[in-house]
C-alpha cells in the first residue's frame, strides 16, 4: 500500500530543504503544515530558545480511531554539514546527492517514511491507535533537541525511532557517553629567544594523549580525543590546549574506570612537571567529566521487541535485536521512562558526501511500520 511514488517526492522535497542543526526553522514550519493538513494535532516545545536553534521540537499528535494506549515515533529534523543546497538524484533506485554534499537520508528518510505510513492510514481507512511523531532538533549535535523536549507534552510510553541502517534490525543496546574537556595551562614565551622560560602545554597534553590506548577498547567499550586546541603562533611556546574527549561503554564500571584513567593520565603528566623554581603554580590543569547521556538496555521480552519481531514476521521477514555504539535520541527517551527501540530507514554512508538510499529499503521499512501500527491497535493497549 505504500505509495513509492509519493514517498520519492516526498523525501526529495525534505532533503532539498536546509536544516542544518540549529536551523531547523523553515523545515519544522513545512512539517507542521503538512501535518495539520493531514488532521494532526500540532505543538512546537521551547527546545530552540534553550539551545540557540530558531525552532523548537515539532510533536504532531494523531487521535487514531481504535482507543489504545498511545505510541511514539520519532525522527531528527536537522543534518550535518555539508547540508546545504543539496540536490537529490534518484538513479537505479537509489537515492544520492550530487557529490558536494551530504544526501540528508539520515534523518529525512525517517520523516518521508513516518508521513507516508500516516498518509496511507488515512487514506485506506485502516485502524490504528493514537500516534506521537516526535520530530526533534538538533540530534546531530548532541542529542539536543531530545535533552530538551518537554515530556509534559508526550504520553507515550514506548515506541520507536527510526534513526539506523537495517530495515530487519531493532537497537535494544546502547552505550553510556561522558564528554572529557582538559584544558592544560603552560606557560607562553618566545620560542626562539628565550624557549626555556615557556612551559608547552601542547607538548604536556601530547604526552598524555600518547600513553592512551583510543579506540575500540572491547566489545562494549571505545574511547576518542576528538579536537585539540591550542598554540597562537610558531614563534611563541603555546601557554594553553584545550582537548575535548569522550568514553562509550555498555557497561557502567566500565565507563568509569576508563574515564578515572584518562584524567589521571592528564593529571600525572602536569604533577610530574618538573617546577624546580617557577613558583608560579604552572603548568596546571582543568578537567571537566560530563555525561553525554545514558545508556538503553530493553529486556527481550518488552513489547517494543516483541512488537516488531511479530510485525516483521508478518511480513516474512526477521528482526533482530542488535546493540550500536551510538547514541541517539532513544537513548534519552529511555533516560524518561520510554522504551524507544531504533529501527532502520536503509540509509547508508551517513555523514559523508557519498551517503545514500535505496528507495526499496524505504518503502520495506514504511511496510514494517504500518504493520507495527496495525498490531498495535489489534492489541489494544499495552
Amino acid at each position: 500500500m505504500i505509495n513509492k511514488g509519493r514517498l520519492a517526492e516526498t523525501f526529495r522535497s525534505l532533503v532539498e530543504t536546509d536544516s542544518i542543526s540549529r536551523q531547523e526553522g523553515i523545515l519544522a514550519a513545512a512539517l507542521r503544515k503538512i501535518l495539520e493538513s493531514m488532521g494532526a494535532t500540532v505543538v512546537m516545545d521551547s527546545a530552540g530558545e534553550k539551545v540557540g536553534g530558531d525552532t523548537g521540537n515539532l510533536i504532531a499528535k494523531f487521535k487514531g480511531n481504535v482507543p489504545c494506549a498511545p505510541l511514539l515515533l520519532n525522527a531528527h529534523m536537522d543534518t550535518v554539514e555539508p547540508g546545504r543546497g543539496i540536490k537529490a538524484t534518484l538513479n537505479d533506485g537509489v537515492f544520492r546527492s550530487n557529490g558536494s554534499t551530504i544526501l540528508g537520508a539520515d534523518d529525512k528518510s525517517a520523516i518521508a517514511i513516518l508521513l507516508e505510513a500516516v498518509r496511507v492510514l488515512q487514506e485506506n481507512s485502516l485502524p490504528f491507535g493514537p500516534l506521537e511523531l516526535v520530530f526533534t532538533i538538533c540530534e546531530e549535535i548532541g542529542l539536543l533537541g531530545a535533552k530538551h523536549l518537554d515530556f509534559s507534552l508526550i504520553e507515550a510510553k514506548f515506541g520507536y525511532a527510526l534513526d539506523a541502517t537495517d530495515t530487519e534490525g531493532v537497537i535494544t543496546r546502547a552505550p553510556s557517553a561522558n564528554r572529557l574537556e582538559f584544558s592544560v595551562h603552560g606557560k607562553d614565551a618566545h620560542a626562539g629567544a628565550a624557549p626555556e622560560k615557556g612551559i608547552n602545554a601542547i607538548a604536556l597534553a601530547s604526552k598524555a594523549i600518547s600513553g592512551l590506548t583510543l579506540g575500540r577498547i572491547d566489545r562494549e567499550t571505545t574511547c576518542n580525543i576528538g579536537v585539540i586546541q591550542g598554540g597562537v603562533a610558531t614563534n611563541i611556546v603555546p601557554g594553553l590546549v584545550m582537548v575535548t574527549g569522550e568514553v562509550r561503554s555498555h557497561d557502567p564500571e566500565k565507563l568509569d574506570a576508563l574515564t578515572n584513567q584518562i584524567v589521571g593520565a592528564f593529571q600525572k603528566v602536569v604533577s610530574d612537571y618538573d617546577r624546580s623554581g617557577a613558583g608560579d603554580g604552572l603548568p596546571r590543569l582543568e578537567s571537566l567529566v560530563s555525561r553525554d547521556f545514558s545508556r538503553t538496555n530493553i529486556p527481550e521480552n518488552h513489547p517494543v521487541i516483541r512488537l516488531a519481531r511479530k510485525a516483521a514476521a508478518n511480513l516474512g521477514r526477521k528482526m533482530t535485536a542488535k546493540r550500536t555504539g551510538g547514541g541517539a535520541d532513544a537513548n534519552i527517551f529511555f533516560e524518561k521512562g520510554i522504551m524507544v527501540g531504533v529501527l532502520g530507514t536503509g540509509m547508508r554512508d551517513m555523514h559523508t558526501v557519498r551517503e545514500n538510499v535505496r528507495l526499496e529499503d524505504m518503502v520495506r521499512a514504511g511496510e514494517l511500520i504500518l504493520e507495527i501500527i496495525r498490531l498495535h491497535q489489534a492489541q489494544g493497549a499495552v
